[in-house]
């Protein structure tokens, strides 16, 4: 029952934030429940999948009545590429648990890698006035992008988080809010690809119903209220909560991987 009601409340509030900075939420899901240790890692991944693409559904529902709109002819291959980069990324977790046969290594690396990219997307956040950007509207170039993005996000199991908007911002030149946006729409196809994969591939983890139940209502409660709030917000209001969220993000994780290596 404990761990029902802990993963509910982080699980709404993590989609709540994911929904207003585009990042989905399971950049916060993952290691917040990794740093709880009451659940393996397979399975943290697993439930942080579901909640992502459970909140990034009815954010983009809810995002119709806005003025923010999705690039379709960009976001649309970047989406088909990360669709296919999160079955390859599913593939490359599970392979990556038999060659390491140690859940515990698998978190190590999953928190090492969170860890050096969000440090890096903070530091790019920070300097990207100063940085040119660029306008990609090669569809083969979307597409290998989207697919590199896919396959990081499905293999951390954190939905796309904060390096697909870094790379919305520099590689497409979006504005804040419309880069959240198109995030949730990437982030979207690569895990319902992935949650196909487990399925055909029969590779879901023992895990309690109750407790993906309440976190996909957490993810669907998060959204409505993300939505709400995103509302109200300019892009500076979502840039700032976006780059406190880094550095929580950080310190977790660092957290994370000290506890990983050390049990």
């Amino acid at each position: 029952m404990f761990i029902d009601i802990l993963s509910f409340i982080i699980s709404i509030l993590s989609s709540t934030i994911g929904s207003i900075t585009g990042i989905g939420g399971g950049v916060i899901i993952k290691p917040v429940l990794d740093m709880t240790g009451l659940l393996s890692v397979s399975v943290i991944s697993f439930l942080s999948g579901c909640t992502v693409l459970t909140m990034s559904t009815v954010s983009l529902i809810r995002s119709r009545k806005t003025n923010i709109k999705l690039d379709f002819k960009i976001s649309t291959f970047l989406a088909v590429g990360s669709a296919l980069g999160g079955v390859l990324g599913k593939n490359i977790f599970e392979k990556t648990k038999v060659i390491l046969g140690n859940d515990n290594l698998v978190g190590a690396v999953q928190a090492l890698l969170l860890i050096i990219m969000t440090v890096g997307v903070f530091i790019y956040v920070i300097k990207k006035e100063a940085v040119k950007s660029y306008r990609i509207t090669n569809f083969a170039l979307c597409f290998i992008i989207g697919l590199t993005l896919g396959l990081l996000s499905s293999f951390l199991g954190i939905g796309g988080g904060p390096i697909n908007l870094a790379v919305l911002y520099l590689l497409f030149s979006m504005d804040v809010k419309t880069a959240a946006k198109n995030s949730l729409y990437i982030i979207f196809f690569s895990q319902l690809t992935s949650l196909i994969s487990s399925f055909v591939t029969n590779s879901i983890p023992d895990f309690n119903i109750t407790t993906l139940v309440l976190m996909c209502v957490g993810g669907v409660s998060g959204a409505l209220i993300g939505s709400y709030i995103t509302s109200k917000l300019n892009s500076k209001g979502v840039q700032k909560a976006f780059l406190v969220l880094m550095i929580i993000i950080i310190i977790i994780n660092i957290y994370n991987l000290v506890k990983f290596l050390v049990i």
